[in-house]
């Protein structure tokens, strides 16, 4: 985690008080981090929040991106249509894990109503902490990038 400098976030209504947790969080570990809403647990559309933080993290504006949302799978659909982004949905520590060992996710989309609030800084910090292991994933990642 020491390389990494630069977080985006971004979520809906449904996963509003755990951005907050988790934009708290990150700043008490001394990233910068680029909040592109939502501000409230208003009834709102996740897309309008994610697609930023997706095209920030594919431009190298921030270094990972963090998405949130009821489940986490429309923000992370949402995501994963933003040519170089690699977002993993994350319910646990290992899923987190695998996501950064085996994908090279720079996006970790997670689920407010999926996840006991106990859990959520630590599936954070798991994601943030694990390198991409490399080798025979390399290629499998490449194909990703390079997909239409």
């Amino acid at each position: 985690m020491k390389s990494l400098k630069t977080i985006a976030i971004g979520s809906d209504h449904a996963g509003f008080k755990y951005k907050e947790l988790i934009k708290a969080h990150l700043e008490a570990k001394g990233l910068r981090v680029r909040d592109y809403g939502t501000h409230s647990d208003a009834s709102c559309d996740y897309p309008d929040f994610v697609f930023p933080v997706a095209k920030g993290v594919r431009d190298g504006l921030y270094d990972r991106g963090i998405v949130l949302g009821g489940s986490g799978n429309g923000e992370a659909m949402a995501c994963n249509r933003v040519k170089g982004v690699r977002a993993c949905v994350s319910w646990n520590q290992e899923s987190a894990e695998l996501g950064r060992k085996h994908n090279n996710a720079n996006v970790l989309s997670l689920g407010q109503r999926m996840i006991a609030e106990n859990d959520v800084l630590k599936i954070v910090d798991a994601w943030l902490e694990t390198p991409f292991e490399g080798g025979r994933h390399i290629p499998r990642i490449e194909k990703l990038d390079n997909s239409i």
